[in-house]
């Protein structure tokens, strides 16, 4: 009985302040309403590492979510972070807290970096059937393109725009109904669901080319079947599960199809198959397997002589057919007969465990190879020789991307910086003024610099600066600064942008002890506290690390701020430290009535000796030695 209620009590502890604990993602002062995925990184080779920022896009759930997700803290969608798993650019509000996939940089659409992405179907695909998105480097959505309405919804495995950047392609998911002759029932009917792929236009969206397994690829090619699956109703049977489209300088396009085991080359002639890669009848004499396969690349393609890459992920839901999955780049010859496939790289999964879904490969332009294995958002990256070196992962086990990428990317934001001040104290000499700044989406950010001003109307004056040190970057200056706004500054010392000017925060003094000559304190000057000479010069202390404060300010003193704050947050949460005293008392009385039951007398532990004459702790330790 005991033991019954210590336990439901623990769990109903956990289950309590688990919606409080927030430690796998990260929360912002700036940005209220954003809750980031954390990462945790690890390095074994920084000097060989590519330069680039990592595009992922967490999701939680693999359908859309309802529109209550839309009064969510914002968490999903599309994210960059730097190579230290700090936060650069979230895309989740800009959004609305929708799955996006295949996020990743195009330097084809112009001498400015673009950004592309699949924005999944709403949550009602009749009213909102996805698009194909594409962003400017100030993150504003430049064309928004949608599939022709008979071809489906627009699908979330690819995105692809071509090297030309006039088209894209894009994979399909259409059904037929279909009797199943080819697996001996000819008097059966099914839904089957076939695979595809749709060239569009970059400009109007019109689908130029289109190609369906319909007709080309037969019901036994599947693994996923077999003739004595059961029939089903729409969308029936996924047969082929394509999740990858390329197309080479000649025209012929690379699929990849999950559920046959086979990458495909097809002809952009006639939309016949040209030859098959694995599965139950390769076309190749190759010295490697494969099985369940994602994102089909070419790396090369030039006549008869093709390298592609992979991610061979060796398994699915149900299945492996190897122990670990892994990045393949493979070297076909078609002009040899019989026809030839030699695995001429292989990255296998830094744990040695399988991706059982989803993943991308990508070639770096230092020939170094990103892989995510999409997992809790698994990345890594391996020097061309096979080196190791790094690894990462979401910190929180909920989320996954479908795919990960590495880009070099200049981001300039088309919004100002966002900047938030509060000011503490407990009387006129103590007054201090907190900054909290970020530009969501920035990437050239090296320094912050701070002003303050007397009023609306008065000129700023510089207080101070400090090195941008995460995405959010705090700093305290002295005195109670009412009017404020920071500057964003390059390593050149180029001004980049400015936020606007706002107003600083402020508690109930009352409620604070504040204990000033006055009722509320008065907002100071910063042209008399911040002398001209000093804007200019500074009044800076410089500590040997070469960081500038505009003032006296110890590390003591900014510690004790963060702690002021963070009490102030948890008080405001006096519901769940409610909820959590309220379980407290009830643990309390299920002991108290438990002791009382059992009549139990309470007595003062003290150390027994045991029958050999060691303390209990150390009895097995005389006991094994004297054996």
């Amino acid at each position: 009985m005991l033991f019954l209620s210590i336990s439901l009590l623990l769990w109903l502890c956990q289950t309590a302040l688990a919606q409080y604990s927030s430690d796998d993602l990260m929360s912002f002062v700036t940005l209220p309403d954003i809750r980031a995925v954390k990462f945790n990184v690890h390095y074994r080779n920084r000097e060989r590492i590519s330069s680039g920022y990592w595009f992922v896009a967490p999701y939680l759930h693999m359908g859309p979510d309802p529109p209550s997700s839309l009064y969510e803290q914002y968490q999903i969608g599309p994210h960059i972070y730097d190579g230290e798993g700090r936060l650069i650019w979230t895309g989740s509000q800009q959004f609305d807290n929708r799955n996006v996939f295949d996020f990743k940089v195009v330097n084809s659409l112009g001498p400015d970096p673009h950004l592309s992405m699949v924005l999944q179907h709403s949550w009602d695909s009749k009213v909102d059937t996805g698009y194909g998105l594409v962003l400017t480097n100030d993150y504003k959505v430049q064309r928004k393109l949608p599939l022709r309405a008979d071809l489906g919804v627009f699908d979330i495995h690819e995105f692809n725009i071509l090297e030309d950047g006039k088209t894209a392609l894009v994979t399909l998911y259409l059904s037929h109904e279909i009797t199943l002759e080819e697996f001996g029932r000819p008097k059966e009917p099914t839904w089957l669901e076939t695979g595809g792929y749709a060239e569009i236009d970059m400009n109007t969206a019109e689908v130029i080319q289109w190609w369906d397994s319909f007709d080309h690829i037969p019901l036994p090619e599947t693994v996923h079947y077999s003739r004595y699956s059961p029939a089903e109703g729409l969308p029936g049977w996924d047969y082929v599960h394509i999740n990858s489209v390329d197309k080479n300088e000649i025209g012929d396009f690379l699929i990849s199809s999950r559920f046959t085991n086979t990458i495909y080359l097809i002809s952009c002639i006639d939309g016949n198959i040209m030859w098959r890669l694995g599965g139950k009848y390769s076309d190749f004499e190759q010295d490697f397997t494969f099985s369940k396969q994602h994102d089909a690349k070419f790396v090369e393609s030039n006549g008869t002589h093709h390298i592609i890459s992979f991610l061979n992920n060796a398994s699915d839901e149900e299945f492996n057919e190897e122990n670990m999955s892994s990045s393949l780049f493979v070297e076909l010859d078609t002009g040899a007969r019989p026809m030839t496939a030699k695995a001429i790289r292989r990255y296998n999964r830094p744990d040695h465990q399988l991706s059982r879904l989803r993943g991308n490969t990508q070639l770096l332009p230092n020939d170094n190879v990103f892989t995510c294995w999409s997992k809790e958002g698994y990345i890594s990256e391996h020097a061309a020789d096979g080196e190791l070196l790094m690894t990462a992962n979401f910190t929180s086990s909920r989320y996954s991307s479908y795919r990960g990428y590495k880009f070099d990317f200049i981001g300039r934001p088309s919004t100002p910086p966002d900047v938030v001040a509060s000011v503490y104290g407990t009387d006129e000499t103590n007054m201090v003024t907190t900054f909290w700044v970020s530009w969501n989406g920035a990437t050239d950010v090296a320094e912050w610099n701070f002003y303050a001003q007397a009023s609306e109307f008065d000129a700023p004056v510089l207080i101070g600066k400090t090195p941008r040190s995460d995405f959010e970057t705090m700093y305290i200056a002295r005195g109670y600064l009412d009017w404020v706004s920071a500057e964003a500054v390059d390593v050149n010392g180029t001004v980049l942008g400015r936020s606007e000017m706002h107003r600083s925060k402020y508690p109930d003094w009352k409620s604070v002890g504040y204990r000033g000559k006055s009722d509320t304190p008065t907002p100071a000057d910063p042209s008399i506290i911040y002398q001209a000479s000093k804007s200019a010069a500074g009044d800076k202390v410089v500590a040997a690390s070469n960081r500038t404060s505009s003032d006296a300010v110890d590390t003591q003193t900014q510690k004790t701020i963060q702690v002021l704050k963070h009490t102030y947050d948890a008080i405001r949460n006096i519901s769940g430290i409610f909820s959590f005293v309220l379980l407290l008392c009830l643990f309390a009385i299920v002991m108290a009535s438990y002791l009382v039951i059992r009549g139990w007398r309470v007595q003062l532990y003290q150390r027994v000796r045991t029958e050999d004459g060691f303390p209990g702790e150390r009895a097995h330790l005389a006991s094994s030695h004297q054996d």
